[in-house]
């Protein structure tokens, strides 16, 4: 591009200045040991790394940013490396998800008060990765999306594991018995092998894919696993690449557009993905002013066939689909579904970055013509029980469970379930539907990954693997089962599911969509008007803030005050 067409460096307002501080700011910079030189009319790009030791799937991420350094420095720009906060879902409590729009403020407002003319964002776990690209979507400057990928394959003895969902799998052998404690702790040792986000199609990997999917990472970028030389390689190539977006004034407004948004909801759909992508596509479309209803993920679930076989759903882990040909292989299978003149942060088009793309394991990435299933992974119900919706990973369920009516057995609280649900003598069988209720957004409080309610140990004594359950939490997305999640509105602030008794019948249709309280309309009316809000969780702090600000599954669950101004569309954002 001519240099009398690039857009004005934003950086320059800051070191150009003739009053004092221009000076000062210049002066700080070269305290670091810098020369003038490299910070003058040159596109200062900020390395956002939400590396921390406290987040195992991120603890990596120094090392990729050095590799981001080099391309910015051979590309002809500045970098400067920033940190935010970083959300591990392992270690933090209550959950990651309170804080990821703590995580989406800071980022936001670390682009928006220091002189950067383009950003890197470096993610992995589960929320860095929605959290960096809601702040990007609100500060809009040109972003590119750098992944840390998902870990080494688990190992123990000959059998391969996938960090999460085979954990899960084996921990009910040990609740059981069927495991030594000699045995679960060599399990222990072997399921997670190395830095980098979980190895199955969980929620971080499901977000990172659709990154790619929306356009803001570079083709092939999601799945590279994390020890992988080729991951360093990509990120030295989006060094490179965010000098350019600069000069090309390529913003992520540009970018993530609704086209680029029903791309990655059909994306979703087709890898089998976790439920807690339809929360965080909606949260980072409202950064932009896009409304994504509930309706459109299930129109679009529909239509979209389940084609990538990695767990929980499938067989296969994260490497294998790498080794098959990745993301840009599976959308090239789905391409007839895809908006294809949706522009990424490579200039091009959707379709130009994924119509080279080869598959090398039909196993493992199947074509649109002998999918996995005809429909996507994530289902949407509604009825009388979440009026707002509720959601179900389809293709992790059971499908003799998909049809299903049977009496409640309900837990007050996630309290109250793990004190029972190991009972010798809690009153289920195999038709029982376990319901657990103040879970959700400001019941949990911040919609912890609690909706994988274990299975009964007087159950798995009998052999049953899987039960219906239902809650107004989440699960995380190395989760299976027949759960039903996100029920809206939550039971916290009087929706149905405060109103259901134990031994209430309760009716699941997931092929027609529906989730019912069999009770009269009038004694459902009747249980509610008794209703009384449980006392908040928080008196003070960001606590406070996130229950007074804090909306429904359904919309979000993004802060209700972070919303663009109505006036203001998407792309015509104050520059």
């Amino acid at each position: 591009m001519p240099a009398n067409l690039r857009p004005r460096l934003r950086s320059q307002e800051w070191f150009r200045d003739p009053a004092y501080y221009g000076f000062a700011r210049r002066a700080w910079l070269r305290a670091e040991g810098f020369n003038a030189d490299v910070f003058q009319n040159k596109p200062v790009i900020g390395i956002c790394n939400s590396w921390s030791e406290l987040n195992n799937c991120n603890a990596h991420l120094r090392t990729v940013a050095e590799a981001v350094k080099r391309g910015v420095w051979a590309a002809g720009g500045f970098p400067l490396e920033f940190p935010t906060i970083s959300l591990g879902e392992m270690l933090m409590r209550p959950t990651a998800m309170l804080y990821r729009n703590l995580m989406a403020m800071d980022v936001e407002e670390s682009i928006r008060a220091n002189p950067l003319d383009g950003v890197v964002l470096l993610c992995g776990c589960d929320k860095t990765t929605p959290a960096q690209l809601m702040g990007a979507a609100s500060a809009d400057i040109p972003a590119i999306m750098v992944p840390g990928g998902p870990m080494l394959s688990g190992q123990w003895r000959d059998r391969r594991l996938g960090s999460g969902t085979d954990g899960r799998k084996l921990f009910d052998l040990f609740r059981a018995g069927r495991l030594s404690e000699e045995e679960w702790c060599e399990i222990e040792g072997g399921i997670a092998r190395s830095a980098g986000h979980c190895t199955v199609m969980g929620t971080a990997s499901t977000m990172t894919s659709l990154a790619e999917a929306l356009g803001m990472t570079l083709p092939g970028c999601a799945s590279i696993p994390a020890p992988d030389s080729r991951r360093l390689a990509m990120a030295e190539m989006s060094g490179r690449r965010i000098v350019e977006l600069v000069a090309e004034d390529l913003r992520p407004s540009r970018i993530m557009t609704r086209a680029a948004f029903e791309n990655a909801i059909t994306v979703d759909m087709a890898i089998g993905g976790s439920t807690n992508a339809v929360i965080h596509l909606i949260a980072i479309a409202g950064r932009l002013g896009i409304d994504l209803p509930l309706s459109e993920f299930d129109r679009i679930s529909r239509r979209t066939p389940y084609i990538a076989n990695i767990k929980p759903s499938g067989e296969y882990l994260m490497e294998d689909f790498f080794y098959a040909g990745g993301l840009p292989a599976a959308m090239r299978e789905i391409r007839h579904l895809l908006h294809g003149e949706a522009r990424t942060v490579t200039g091009k088009t959707i379709r130009e970055d994924v119509e080279g793309a080869e598959c090398f394991r039909r196993e493992v990435i199947r074509t649109a013509a002998e999918p996995l299933a005809p429909e996507g992974g994530t289902a949407v119900l509604s009825g009388n029980l979440a009026p707002d919706g509720a959601v179900i990973k389809q293709t992790a369920a059971s499908p003799g469970l998909l049809q299903h009516r049977g009496r409640a057995y309900v837990f007050e609280n996630y309290q109250q379930m793990h004190e029972q649900i190991d009972s010798p003598d809690l009153p289920v069988d195999a038709r029982s539907v376990l319901v657990m209720r103040n879970c959700g957004p400001k019941g949990g409080p911040g919609m912890p990954e609690w909706g994988h309610i274990p299975m009964p140990r007087v159950l798995l004594d009998r052999d049953i693997k899987d039960i219906v359950r239902i809650s107004d939490a989440r699960m995380s997305g190395t989760s299976f089962g027949t759960v039903v999640l996100h029920v809206a509105p939550e039971s916290a602030i009087g929706g149905p599911l405060a109103a259901v008794r134990t031994g209430d019948e309760i009716e699941l249709d997931v092929p027609a969509r529906r989730i019912e309280l069999r009770v009269p309309a009038e004694e459902i009316a009747r249980r509610l008007k008794a209703f009384s809000a449980p006392p908040p969780h928080y008196a003070r702090g960001y606590g406070r803030l996130f229950l007074e600000h804090v909306t429904q599954a359904n919309r979000g669950c993004d802060f209700d005050f972070l919303a663009p101004p109505k006036n203001i569309s998407a792309g015509e954002k104050k520059k």
